[in-house]
């Protein structure tokens, strides 16, 4: 397992994602734009909009290299090397508001000097908050950790509600899902095992999302639920530029700026001072935006 050959599994995992995605929307295409990186690298980003289910959606893979930029060797207290760092990062919006926002990272740094982790994450926003969505979404994740280590859905559940958190607003981007990042061992056969269970991660994420478009689809909905929709988009595009590591990762690396924003919805909304409905489905929502819910057993 070198770096050539986790490149080329994400990019695999990327394919099967895209297919996976197509079928299901039924009339959305992805199209793919290649680019390279300056410094060293290169990537390829692919987007799919105005489909029957995705309204807009990015499924990005990359490979970039070069020197480490000192502001990233200070946040992650590095010594000076060269860095490679490669993954598969997605985001989709859907046209309904019924339909969740959904976000999956996957991801493998290396240093010249030695240093080497993966990371990732899979996270769900929905609009509205359906329990049983909720249930599914954490069960599912639950047991593809399970398969590899017991502690890490606990773990990387609770890191996940820390991490997806809007602090100016006091409230979770949705209902959380797992993050994990440094996961690193000096045992190459333990390495291997942590790969394996973040390909695993990739590999359910079309089994998910699937399931979630073609439940929700054909629920109803109306202009109530758009402007709600909007608002909620606009609390994930704060999150985004003001909270998310990749982001910030991406701008410091001089990374391709089209790329690294297309987890931006197509459209968000502001409103000031909004305050839901008292027992609307909106305020329900609202109050179950926060951290540690066991939602497993909710």
């Amino acid at each position: 397992m070198d770096k050539n050959s986790i490149s080329k599994d994400f990019m695999e995992i990327q394919d099967y994602i895209c297919r996976e995605l197509e079928l299901e929307d039924g009339k959305g295409k992805f199209r793919e734009d290649k680019w390279q990186r300056p410094e060293g690298g290169g990537g390829r980003t692919r987007i799919i909009q105005n489909g029957h289910i995705i309204e807009k959606g990015g499924v990005a893979f990359s490979a970039v290299e070069g020197p480490t930029p000192e502001k990233i060797l200070n946040k992650l207290q590095l010594k000076k090397a060269d860095f490679f760092a490669t993954g598969v990062s997605i985001v989709i919006h859907p046209e309904s508001p019924m339909v969740p926002i959904i976000h999956m990272n996957i991801r493998y740094f290396e240093m010249s000097s030695g240093v080497r982790w993966f990371g990732g994450g899979i996270d769900l926003t929905p609009h509205y908050v359906d329990l049983e969505d909720a249930r599914y979404f954490h069960q599912q994740i639950k047991e593809t950790c399970d398969r590899f280590n017991t502690a890490y859905y606990p773990k990387f559940k609770k890191w996940a509600d820390d991490y997806f958190f809007l602090k100016h607003r006091n409230e979770t981007r949705g209902i959380g899902g797992i993050f994990f990042d440094r996961l690193e061992s000096g045992n190459q056969t333990e390495m291997e095992q942590i790969f394996d269970f973040v390909k695993s991660v990739g590999y359910l994420f079309p089994k998910l999302y699937r399931h979630f478009m073609a439940k929700n689809k054909s629920l109803s909905y109306g202009e109530n639920e758009k402007k709600w929709q909007s608002l909620r988009r606009g609390r994930y595009v704060e999150f985004n530029l003001v909270w998310d590591a990749g982001t910030k990762f991406g701008l410091d690396t001089n990374g391709r700026t089209e790329s690294i924003l297309m987890s931006m919805p197509p459209s968000a909304n502001w409103e000031y001072m909004h305050i839901p409905a008292e027992d609307s489905p909106e305020a329900m929502t609202l109050s179950l935006l926060k951290k540690d819910i066991d939602w497993i057993n909710i």
